[in-house]
Order: structure tokens, then sequence, then C-alpha cells
């Protein structure tokens, strides 16, 4: 905002002093973050600045990093690249049987997490809902609690899902979710379903509730009315409550490690076993990638949240 031209001199240094504390805030923020990004294309091993790179020196840049994330775990990382090679990689390369898996897990981990969140959501709007408040803090409480603790009780609670059961007196046949895909996609599921209540109930405030009614004085049922009339206006929401859910999949490495298998090798658990066993600057070319990945959904959701507020009727802000 700009300073107006009767500020008095005590408003200007003001102004000035808190756009240098908002610059100080902005640098050390993100100065962690973007100092990443040149060291991942170091051509030596290191995790410092060369004195070739700070000369800007070309033979102190290389991709070489980038490479690796191909190369790494492959049977033959020197043939030529051709479509043999690239099976090779597809197949064999650590970090991309790493991205395959956090992305499989991502996905449905998202779906479920965006399908349980919006119908909580959608639940906890309504006014008539008895236990509103006790009931939203039990939900977000994943969001809340350490995720060391929620870790540890779910590898508890999946290792032996039964048992609980046979608590009460039954035995029921059940498998353990610890160390299977299905065991990490629930966990993630769970970090992520806070996420989307928040959102889309934020979306819901909003909302008219009059086109609801409206549309049941025409005499379209409930389901129609939801899918014609609520879910169109809401989408932006849902959508947003989805990229969060599915930042956070891509994201875990404490729930991975307690639940997965040897099997659910995810980015960040390869990135962590990476610091632990082999400590190489390939890690700051996939934290590279991960960095830009972020932007973009990050500027995604800014889009779905102004396009929400034109669909609400509010001026984007």
């Amino acid at each position: 905002m700009a300073l107006p031209t009767y500020a008095s001199p005590l408003e200007k240094t003001w102004h000035y002093a808190y756009l240098a504390i908002c610059a100080a805030i902005f640098f050390f923020l993100i100065a962690p973050i973007v100092v990443v990004i040149p060291l991942s294309f170091n051509a030596e091993p290191y995790f410092t600045f060369t004195d070739r790179m700070l000369s800007f020196d070309p033979d102190g840049y290389s991709l070489r990093w980038y490479d690796s994330l191909l190369t790494f775990g492959m049977a033959r990382p020197d043939a030529p690249r051709d479509l043999s090679w690239w099976a090779d990689a597809w197949r064999n390369a650590k970090w991309v049987n790493a991205a395959k898996s956090s992305i499989i897990i991502g996905f449905f981990s998202t779906i479920l997490a965006t399908v349980l969140g919006t119908l909580a959501a959608l639940g906890l709007s309504r006014p008539e809902m008895p236990y509103r408040r006790a009931i939203m803090a039990v939900l977000i409480s994943p969001m809340i609690v350490p995720i060391i603790i929620t870790a540890t009780g779910m590898f508890f609670f999946y290792s032996n899902p039964c048992e609980p059961l046979t608590w009460i007196g039954l035995d029921p046949q059940c498998g353990r979710l610890a160390g299977t895909y299905l065991g990490v996609i629930l966990a993630h599921a769970t970090l992520g379903i806070p996420f989307v209540i928040i959102t889309v109930t934020a979306t819901l405030i909003g909302f008219d509730q009059s086109l609801n009614r409206a549309a049941a004085s025409l005499g379209a049922n409930p389901r129609t009315t939801f899918f014609r009339i609520t879910m169109p206006l809401i989408l932006p929401g849902v959508i947003s409550g989805a990229l969060f859910a599915f930042v956070t999949s891509f994201d875990e490495v404490v729930a991975v490690l307690f639940i997965a298998g040897p099997d659910q090798q995810t980015i960040p658990r390869q990135m962590w076993n990476g610091i632990r066993e082999q400590i190489s600057p390939a890690i700051l070319a996939v934290a590279t990638l991960l960095v830009i990945f972020s932007i973009a959904l990050l500027t995604t959701v800014e889009m779905l949240r102004r396009r929400s507020e034109k669909l609400r009727g509010l001026t984007p802000g």
C-alpha cells in the first residue's frame, strides 16, 4: 500500500520500518529454500558453494545430480540411452520407484481424504448438527497432535487392527495393515482429512443455503441438489483441500517410517535414507524439484481461491 502524501514523519518512519521488517521475515523464511536450488547444480559432491561456483565458472556447475536421480540403482546405467535404458530406469532406479510409490500413495490417500473430509465438512456446516465444536476438534486432531504420537498410535493399531474387537469378546480374522500399501494410504488419508475439512468448511461459510431450498421447492431431490447446485459452487474448495491432502501425503516421512514396509519407499523416505546412508547432493536435486512442484500447487490453490471468490460474488483479494 502506497504511503499517503500527508503522512507525518513518524508515520513515514514506521512505514519504512514495517517494509524492512517484512523483507527480513521474508528473507528468513525463503533463504533456506532458495539456497538449495543453486547447490543442486554443484559439480562437486559437496553441500557448500565451491570457489568455482562463487566465481561463476561454468565448470563449477553440472546436472550430474539430476542425472543420478535416473541412474541410481539401475542395472546398466552406462548403456546407450535408448528404449531399453529408459525401461531399466523405470524398473530399477531407486528415485524413480520412490516417485512412483509417492504418487500412488498420494493419489489414493487424496481421494479417500477428499471424500471423507468433504462429507464431514457438509455435516459440520449444518446448524442442526449437535456437538459440532467437539466433533470438529476430534476430526482435526491429527493436524494438532505431534505427528510422532499419531504415527506411533497408528503403528500399534495397524499392526493388529482387530485387537479392539478382541477386548469385547470377538475373535475376528484380520490381517496386518502395517507394511502394506493399504496401511500407508489409510495413514496418509488420516493426516490429510483435517486439511480437507478446514478448506471445505471455509468454502461452505459463504455458501447461500437458499439455493438448496429453491432447488428443493422446484422438485429436485437431495442427490440432484448436491451434484447440480452445491458441488459446483464448493468445488474450488474441495480441489484446494485435495491439493493440501496430496501435499501432506507427498511430504510425509514420519508415518512412513513407522508403518511402511521395505516396498513402500516414498521420496521423503528415500531422502531420509540418503541422509543416513550416503550423503549425496542428489538429495538437493530432489529438494529443488519438490520446491518447484510445491510452487505449482500453491499457484493452483491461489487460482482456485480467486475463482471461488468470484463464484460467491466476492472481490478477489
